[in-house]
This record gives C-alpha cells, sequence and structure tokens, in this order.
C-alpha cells in the first residue's frame, strides 16, 4: 500500500463501529483517505475489501483474539492490515513470551500477582528507527482515563516513558501499541503490551496535540515518525469517560470540555482538560451532572 505517493486513490476499510469507526473515519479525512466502514467475520471482511477496492484494512479498537484471526485472513489474501505484524500479534498475545522479550531488552518485570497500580504509555515506532512515547495514563474506577497521572512523579513518568519506548524498540516496526507497568511505591515493572487503539487516544490529542490514529495511519503507509520526544510534553491535565447517551442528551460544552459521539446515540466520550488537576475535575464534575444527572454523575467520580 503506497499512501504516501497517491493518498487520494487509497482507500481503507474501517472494521468497525460506533466511536472506534469515526475516529478512524475523521483520521482517514485528514489524510485524504477514502474510507468505507463495515463489520463482520475475518474472511468476510477481506472479501468486502476487495470488492470495495480497498488497499488496506483497519481494525478500529478490535480485541488482540479478533486482531490475530484479521491478520492471518489478510495475510491469505495478501490485503494490508493496520496493526503490527502475525507473529508480533502472537506474541503480544502471549504474556509470559512477551515478558521474556522484554526481559532480554533490558525492562524490569512486575511480579505475577503484583501489588500497585496499572499505567499504560502508549508508544508510536515507524520502520526506520524511530520511537516516541504518549502521555502516561492510569484508570482509577472503570471508563475513566487521567492523563498525566498525578500521584507520579515527573521522574517516574519520565522513566515509565523511556521504558515502554526501550521495550517496544526492541521489537522493531509495530505502529501504534500501548505498554503497561505495574507501580508500586518506587518499583516499577512492565506488565504486558497490547496493540492497536485502545480508545482514550483523545487524551493525548488534547494534551500534546497530535492525534495517534492518524501518526499510526502514516506510519502504515510508510512515513517515517516526524515527532520528536522533547515536543511531546503534556500540557495540563485530562481526564476521559466512556459514557452511554441517548442522542437527544444535550450537551452545552465549555471551556476545557469536549464530548465525542456519533449522531445515533449510545456510546459517547467525555474529556475535560484544565491546566491544573482540580480545574480538569471541576469541569468535568459539572459535564458529568449536565449530562447523567447529579445522582449519577456523583457515581461516575472516584
Amino acid at each position: 500500500m503506497s499512501w504516501r505517493t497517491d493518498r487520494a486513490s487509497s482507500r481503507l476499510l474501517v472494521a468497525a463501529h460506533g466511536l472506534a469507526a469515526l475516529r478512524v473515519q475523521q483520521a482517514g479525512d485528514e489524510l485524504g483517505l477514502a474510507t468505507c466502514l463495515t463489520e463482520g467475520e475475518p474472511e468476510a471482511l477481506v472479501l468486502r475489501a476487495r470488492a470495495l477496492g480497498c488497499h488496506a484494512l483497519h481494525p478500529g479498537e478490535a480485541s488482540s483474539e479478533h486482531l490475530l484471526a484479521l491478520a492471518g485472513a489478510c495475510r491469505r489474501d495478501g490485503l494490508r492490515l493496520i496493526a503490527p505484524g502475525q507473529a508480533m500479534l502472537e506474541a503480544m498475545a502471549d504474556r509470559i513470551a512477551m515478558r521474556r522479550v522484554m526481559r532480554e531488552a533490558g525492562l524490569p518485570l512486575a511480579p505475577e500477582g503484583g501489588k500497585g497500580h496499572r499505567v499504560r504509555v502508549p508508544v508510536l515506532a515507524d520502520g526506520q528507527g524511530r520511537v516516541v512515547h504518549l502521555a502516561v495514563r492510569h484508570s482509577p474506577s472503570a471508563g475513566l482515563a487521567m492523563a498525566p497521572v498525578p500521584w507520579l512523579t515527573p521522574e517516574q513518568r519520565c522513566y515509565l516513558g523511556q521504558l515502554a519506548v526501550q521495550g517496544v524498540a526492541s521489537l522493531g516496526p509495530v505502529g501504534l501499541v500501548v505498554a503497561s507497568f505495574r507501580v508500586a511505591g518506587n518499583c516499577i515493572g512492565f506488565e504486558a503490551i497490547s496493540p492497536g487503539l485502545a480508545g482514550d487516544e483523545a487524551l493525548d490529542e488534547v494534551l500534546i496535540g497530535i492525534d495517534p490514529v492518524v501518526e499510526q495511519l502514516r506510519i502504515a503507509a510508510g512515513d517515517p515518525l516526524r515527532l520528536r520526544q522533547t515536543r511531546l510534553d503534556a500540557r495540563g491535565h485530562a481526564l476521559l469517560w466512556q459514557l452511554s447517551l441517548d442522542s437527544a442528551v444535550y450537551f452545552g460544552g465549555g471551556p476545557g470540555l469536549r464530548l465525542d459521539r456519533t449522531i445515533e446515540g449510545g456510546e459517547a466520550r467525555l474529556i475535560a482538560w484544565g491546566r491544573r488537576p482540580e480545574v480538569a475535575w471541576r469541569r468535568g464534575r459539572r459535564a458529568l451532572v449536565e449530562l447523567l444527572g447529579e445522582a449519577p454523575a456523583k457515581a461516575r467520580l472516584p
């Protein structure tokens, strides 16, 4: 697939629905890529992609198991899948094997079943040796993600980013992946690596000013990473809530607030930003009350 030379004539099949499909479609639009949306089983998706004249298939926010099945179907047909290669996906799905690879790369490992908080670090890696990490994030409760992690020191966040880059760089070209670590006091250890989109990419958009989905597509097209780590410092603090909203629910917005949702309603994501953590929380609390009501909003706050 050669998007770099002729993106205008390239077509991308997005095998997803809802917000995942919308985000990939928006990223494709930014790059001048025509996108087609559909769902189905791996073999049917490949046939659909060929029938529509698509040059590649994007899995959206697919699970590791579904990604593996898609990778096999795409490999057999010669269709490009926007994901790490099948061998890499298999390695990521095998936690024991991946921990062994990361140990050989020099990363400290989290003890199995150990205590502490789980944090995640998205990483972008092209095929030319360039690797950068994005904002370190944490999910204190189901359906909520925050970045940067307030209980980590700047030195710890920097160290986590360096570990994530070091580990992913040892794997070769992988595109967009998320490295997970366990943090207990001053002890930091690697846990796992998962491929592709996680649904919280908007945190990097508001904190760093880049769209990881756009960068993922650029890497898949063969473009080198143009991002420099020194320019990827998070500015301010951001929170992201996963919500379910009726399409008729009104949202007045306001400073530092953003609501991502499809026209059909259902899945939605609320992002609140502030220069200081308390500002982001205050804005997010106000938006949740507007969208859900007082009691449901309180239940969504840790």
